[in-house]
């Protein structure tokens, strides 16, 4: 499947529809496919409905006419259904659009590729034309009718190369400028947030591939959704948390960290009184809640505390679950990030069911970002399914972590600035980070948008806020007027428009894989990453090195 821009385009008529169909069916991964380009020149303003750019073979710009075509030896008419017989001229309205488009693509100062192939033609979805059909603008090889719609690829490819012009057909870079090119110039000097922005509208939006999944999950009862990072695993956690909720349910949205608790409690708290779950917020919050002791301070790295988090506290919440009355019971539970649980967690996770046969589970997770050296794992039979998209990433950070994910990934986010590695030693890292922090500012972007995150020791600066309260601390993560801070530990199912990514450990330990990928998989459209080349072949391996740019990165 091509890049589409947009990625869920509207259509003005069911005939595009088909079209774009057809073309996203039969093109390749390497293709760019534009819907509905609008483009104004010292003449007019135009819109063309596909603007197609095939690898090695060039630019083609098609118009799309529905219903009856014909014409008559001196026009071209179009009739549909209920409508009175119009006058219309395709080929000039596709022609001219398309030699507007091309001279201002050209036109861009970026623009390095000089002249490729362009070219135009049509296509009748529920016409078909005769095979021996010519006029001296349009040749019968230009116009394709319903009955060519499955070589619809092909015949466009042809268009171009059949033409006996030495202008080179569109590689790799050149799809690339044409992105940037039809994405405008001159913008202000805030463009790289502009950019993110319509970045993360494309991701927040259902792909088809999604919206199967939501609809499988609506006629099942327990189900595991998998997926690697950035495809869309805690959007549809939540969504699924407010379907269950509008429908009278009583849900329980449930997660590990205090990060994704906050970002799951902000998000929920817009909703209407009757989507919200009942619950939202840390597995160990809602034993406390019941009546469970608060424990020892988190920070604690002693045996003792590690068994009440996680086996002495499990069993009172079980206890305690046992005991609550139906009121107080959950309809169904949807867990995100579960990877994050151990397998004491899920009793009282079951116990709370008010149908602990039948009860709602719906568990959200991805194995390769299990960073605690926890196995946990449902105790009961839940259905798997598969999310293989990456929407949330630009393909240029997509890339650097995609031989961490550990499954097949589509990559469709936008595309964006590539990743920067900055060389140093570990016992470096904060600092050069820090020194990181200026010159995206200077860019454009906004305090808000930035976060720095460590895989080892965290920052002083995270330390101070920590040193308020978790709460406070994580307040901080929603100011506006300050860069973020956190350790990757404490931020997956967290992300933020711009990372910089410190990797502070002195050496491997049995989760820096995972701690790796948490954190180049954090950021949306830019990602710096400053570390020891070497940490990053022991621990991501070659493939991730060469896509940092790491010379000598397969030795």
């Amino acid at each position: 499947m091509p890049s589409v821009i947009p990625e869920n385009p509207p259509f003005a008529a069911s005939s595009e529809e088909v079209v774009f169909n057809a073309l996203n069916d039969q093109l390749l991964d390497e293709d760019l496919l534009v819907v509905g380009q609008r483009v104004t020149d010292h003449s007019k303003d135009h819109e063309i409905d596909f603007v197609v750019a095939i690898e090695g073979a060039g630019i083609v710009c098609v118009e799309v006419k529905g219903g009856q075509i014909w014409h008559d030896g001196e026009s071209w008419w179009q009739e549909r259904a209920g409508q009175a017989a119009k006058r219309i001229d395709p080929v000039t309205q596709v022609r001219d659009g398309c030699y507007a488009l091309r001279d201002f693509v050209e036109s861009d100062p970026r623009w390095t590729q000089g002249r490729l192939r362009w070219d135009h033609m049509v296509v009748f979805p529920h016409s078909e034309v005769d095979p021996g059909f010519a006029l001296p603008d349009c040749p019968r090889w230009k116009v394709v009718d319903r009955t060519q719609l499955r070589e619809l690829m092909p015949l466009i490819r042809k268009v171009l190369l059949q033409k006996d012009v030495d202008w080179p057909g569109v590689d790799a870079d050149g799809i690339i400028a044409l992105r940037i090119a039809l994405s405008g110039r001159g913008l202000p000097q805030r463009d790289v947030v502009a950019r993110a922005l319509e970045n993360e509208s494309v991701a927040d939006s259902l792909t088809s591939h999604q919206a199967v999944i939501l609809r499988a999950i609506h006629q099942l009862n327990r189900v595991e959704v998998r997926g690697g990072a950035g495809s869309g695993k805690t959007f549809l956690a939540v969504e699924q948390a407010r379907r269950l909720a509008k429908g009278g349910q009583r849900v329980a949205l449930v997660c590990y960290s205090h990060g994704l608790a906050s970002f799951l409690e902000r998000l929920t708290a817009t909703w209407k009184h009757k989507e919200r779950p009942a619950y939202v917020g840390e597995f160990h919050e809602l034993g406390i809640r019941w009546g469970a002791p608060t424990g020892p301070d988190e920070q604690e790295r002693t045996q003792a505390a590690q068994d009440f988090w996680e086996h002495t506290l499990p069993q009172q919440m079980y206890e305690l679950a046992q005991q609550l009355p139906p009121g107080k019971r959950f309809d169904s539970i949807v867990v995100d990030e579960a990877q994050d649980f151990a397998d004491d967690w899920w009793k009282p996770m079951l116990a709370c069911l008010r149908d602990t046969e039948s009860g709602g589970i719906y568990v959200f997770s991805d194995e390769a970002q299990r960073v605690f050296a926890r196995q946990g794992s449902p105790p009961v039979d839940l259905v798997p399914l598969v999310l293989d998209h990456n929407l949330r990433n630009t393909k240029q950070i997509a890339e650097t972590f995609k031989p961490l994910v550990g499954q097949r990934m589509q990559l469709r986010g936008g595309d964006g600035r590539r990743v920067k590695f900055v060389e140093c030693d570990a016992d470096e890292a904060l600092d050069v980070a820090d020194d990181q922090i200026d010159p995206l500012l200077d860019a454009g972007w906004r305090p808000e948008d930035i976060a720095l995150l460590t895989t080892g020791s965290r920052h002083d600066e995270q330390k101070a806020r920590q040193a308020e309260g978790n709460k406070e601390y994580w307040a901080s993560f929603w100011d506006g007027e300050q860069v973020f801070y956190g350790h990757v530990l404490g931020f997956k199912g967290l992300e933020r428009r711009v990372v910089v990514l410190a990797l502070n450990e002195t050496k491997a330990w049995d989760r820096s894989r995972e701690r790796l990928y948490v954190g180049l998989s954090r950021a949306r459209d830019e990602l710096v990453v400053c570390g020891d080349p070497e940490f990053v072949r022991e621990v991501g391996g070659p493939q991730v090195a060469r896509q940092l740019g790491i010379a000598d990165a397969g030795t």
